[in-house]
């Protein structure tokens, strides 16, 4: 795996400093012009009329011109000592942020090789290295990167347990190890998704996170605040174990469930907040399986099952709280979740659409 690390313009092309000259005579301008206003000023306000002429010089007064061009050869010194001082200050901080983004790519680059080491021990290593590096990275841009190393992880060819010989003990140990390093991969985000952003800086929060067409046997995001940038799930598939998103917080994120497959295992939305943002299941089959949206609170935000089909797993959204936002299975087909349709002609939850197939239009409904 090669690293790519992206590097912001300003940092490609080097610190970019004004000639000393220009800078000098900015400095200079801006003091004369301030000491001007402020001698006018000061002028104004003791309302003086005009300056009393003098034929004759006094050695007082000469001597208070020889202080007044002293004063102004200092005071031009120190301007000087001023700009100087400024620009070796930020030669000095931009010396500093090179060498920091050189021992980071150092550290990145032993880091990526760990994770294509044979030993799952090393590989482990590797992705702790790697949530550390993207704990101290210089830059938002650089703990981008290290995040999305760690997904495309994810993402690498994974075989099933349930398509390994019984016969073959080195597959099975091998498999075992690489589920071990999947999900510590999956339980590290998930620790830095809970961290409060603007408080904790080492919060993952608002970071893109690339799930697609991972194979989840089990993994824990429960508690995680998915809140800013994107995260997507786009043809993941859910065929066992259990992954947990109870009492996970969906707010003003983008999140994308588009064509993935629960078919086996338990996926656990229980009590997750859906409290702003998208949310879609756009073309998720439920083939099989446990999918659970119990206790579910659905109270502003979009949350879509266009062309989701619902045909063989158990999808419950009983004791959901349906206040705001809008859920919409409308477009949905096959056999209704339980817990979404009304006992007893009630009308639907607000924000709540279903098919026409689930929920009979009477008379004596209405859609709220």
């Amino acid at each position: 795996m090669r690293p790519h690390l992206p590097r912001r313009r300003a940092e490609r092309r080097g610190l970019s400093l004004w000639p000393v000259g220009t800078v000098l005579a900015l400095t200079f301008a801006t003091a004369i012009a301030v000491a001007a206003a402020a001698f006018f000023a000061g002028w104004w306000i003791i309302g003086a009329q005009g300056l009393e002429p003098e034929r004759r010089i006094t050695s007082q007064t000469l001597f208070d011109l020889v202080k007044l061009s002293l004063g102004v050869v200092a005071g031009a010194g120190a301007l000087v000592a001023l700009v100087v001082a400024y620009r070796r200050q930020r030669v000095d901080e931009d010396g500093a942020r090179r060498e920091a983004t050189r021992l980071h790519t150092e550290r990145f680059t032993t880091a990526v090789s760990q994770l294509g080491a044979e030993s799952a021990a090393v590989r482990l290593g590797g992705v702790h290295a790697l949530a550390g590096l993207a704990d101290d990275a210089p830059t938002r841009e650089l703990r981008q990167t290290c995040i999305d190393v760690l997904c495309a992880y994810l993402r690498l060819p994974y075989i099933a347990e349930a398509d390994l010989s019984r016969d073959d003990t080195d597959a099975r140990h091998a498999y075992l190890g690489l589920r071990e390093v999947r999900h510590a991969v999956i339980r590290l985000i998930c620790d830095h998704l809970r961290l409060p952003a603007g408080e904790d800086p080492h919060s993952w929060q608002g970071h893109d996170l690339d799930f697609s067409a991972v194979a989840f046997d089990g993994g824990d995001f429960y508690n995680a605040v998915f809140s800013g940038g994107r995260v997507r799930f786009d043809g993941a598939v859910f065929a066992r174990g259990t992954v947990a998103f109870y009492g996970a917080e969906f707010s003003d994120v983008s999140v994308s469930f588009s064509g993935a497959v629960f078919s086996g295992g338990k996926v656990d939305f229980s009590g997750a907040k859906f409290s702003g943002g998208v949310v879609s299941f756009s073309r998720a089959v439920f083939a099989g399986g446990t999918v659970d949206f119990g206790y579910a609170a659905f109270s502003s935000g979009t949350v879509v099952f266009e062309d989701a089909e619902f045909s063989g797993s158990t999808v419950t959204f009983g004791d959901a709280e349906f206040t705001g936002g809008t859920v919409d299975l409308s477009g949905a087909a096959g056999v209704a979740p339980s817990g979404l349709v009304p006992s007893g002609g009630s009308p639907l939850p607000t924000g709540l659409s279903l098919p026409s197939a689930w929920y009979p239009v009477r008379p004596q409904w209405s859609k709220s």
